[in-house]
């Protein structure tokens, strides 16, 4: 099963849009669910993510507008429960030790969250902590020193039973880049 994890994407106001590379490869009818981490500021994404797969899960960032989105969502697919979240309710943003306690919270084998805009990906205490970047290369203040710039950056997870293999997609130099990175429950 193939699960897309994207987030941060601020459309108009950060970015204009996807890259249209990444557009490309986001094609209908191959990606079985979405996990979007929210900053899903506009109607025309949406409706683009809806036709990569009907099943779009979606919590909410500190600018998305609707109130009734959920903060965070778990989502179990084989023998793992994958929790994800904005990350802007992560207190320090992006610290492993906060990040290890929102997953004990809920009860996950990976957390997924977003609101950084970097990719990151790593073990912690036998669980796989993700975080996809953002798919547009938007800047997030306080999070990059002057002259440098995020690079736009989404993950997909082929999920096999206790076995989760990721594929990190970055937008760099006018190209995609793909970086394998895997993670087996229990190891």
């Amino acid at each position: 099963m193939l699960v897309l994890a994207i987030g941060d994407l601020h459309i108009p106001d950060r970015a204009q849009e996807l890259p249209p590379k990444f557009r490309k490869l986001l094609a209908p009818g191959k990606i079985s669910q979405i996990l979007c981490l929210g900053n899903l500021t506009d109607r025309e994404t949406y409706e683009f993510l809806r036709t990569v797969s009907p099943d779009l899960q979606i919590v909410k960032g500190e600018f998305d507008l609707s109130l009734s989105l959920p903060i965070s969502k778990v989502v179990s697919h084989g023998s793992l429960r994958i929790g994800f979240t904005h990350g802007h309710t992560i207190v320090p943003p992006g610290d492993s030790d906060a990040l290890l306690i929102a997953a004990r919270q809920m009860d996950v084998d990976v957390f997924i969250w977003g609101g950084t805009h970097r990719f990151e990906a790593y073990e912690l205490e036998g669980k796989f902590f993700i975080n996809p970047g953002s798919a547009t290369g938007a800047i997030s203040s306080g999070w990059w020193a002057e002259g440098e710039n995020p690079v736009p950056s989404f993950v997909l997870m082929d999920v096999q039973g206790s076995v989760l293999v990721l594929y990190v997609y970055q937008y760099v130099d006018g190209e995609v880049k793909v970086e394998k990175v895997s993670y087996r429950k229990g190891d």
